[in-house]
């Protein structure tokens, strides 16, 4: 029979030895790939894509969005459950390549907007002025009265993929 002292001992010595050992996290690296600005005030909602120590997109969590508030002192704040669900969230759908991905954003703006590996970066595509394009930044003017939304246009903002030339759309969805 072993002695108390020496079982307790002998039990937190098996237990620190077959705990799990701590996993360090992986760290994603982030590159920008567009904003949305608002006539509301001068805060934007950045989007990012993770990249993984391969270079391929992170499986888990491929895109994020955030606030960056500009208006206050540049803070960098997540976006609420709601802003999420039905203004800036998304979905993200990988391909099996895993370099590029369809962003389906939850506020319908009538685009596809694709991400596509473009050299050593990432780079969001969309459809400006019927041109495919590197997309940059959407604005969008809209006035909120109570719980109705009213938006009066979008422009897009982007770079011409075959020439390299500034395209601007403006449009009232």
């Amino acid at each position: 029979m072993v002695p108390p002292v020496r079982g307790i001992t002998l039990c937190m010595a098996l237990v620190v030895l077959y705990a799990p050992l701590p996993v360090q996290a992986e760290t994603l690296a982030r590159q920008h790939l567009f904003h949305i600005e608002r006539s509301k005030n001068a805060n934007i909602v950045q989007y990012d894509v993770q990249v993984e120590a391969d270079g391929k997109l992170s499986e888990k969590e491929p895109v994020v969005a955030y606030w960056i508030r500009l208006a206050e002192q540049g803070q960098v704040k997540e976006l609420s459950w709601i802003q999420k669900t039905f203004a800036y969230g998304f979905d993200a759908r990988l391909d099996k390549s895993m370099e590029s991905a369809d962003l389906h954003m939850k506020a319908d703006v009538g685009r596809e907007i694709k991400i596509i590996r473009a050299c050593d970066e990432y780079r969001a595509t969309v459809m400006i002025d019927g041109e495919l394009s590197y997309f940059e930044k959407m604005y969008i003017d809209a006035t909120l009265k109570g719980l109705s939304l009213t938006v009066h246009y979008v422009e897009l903002y982007g770079e011409d993929i075959q020439t390299g030339e500034a395209r601007y759309e403006k449009f009232v969805p």
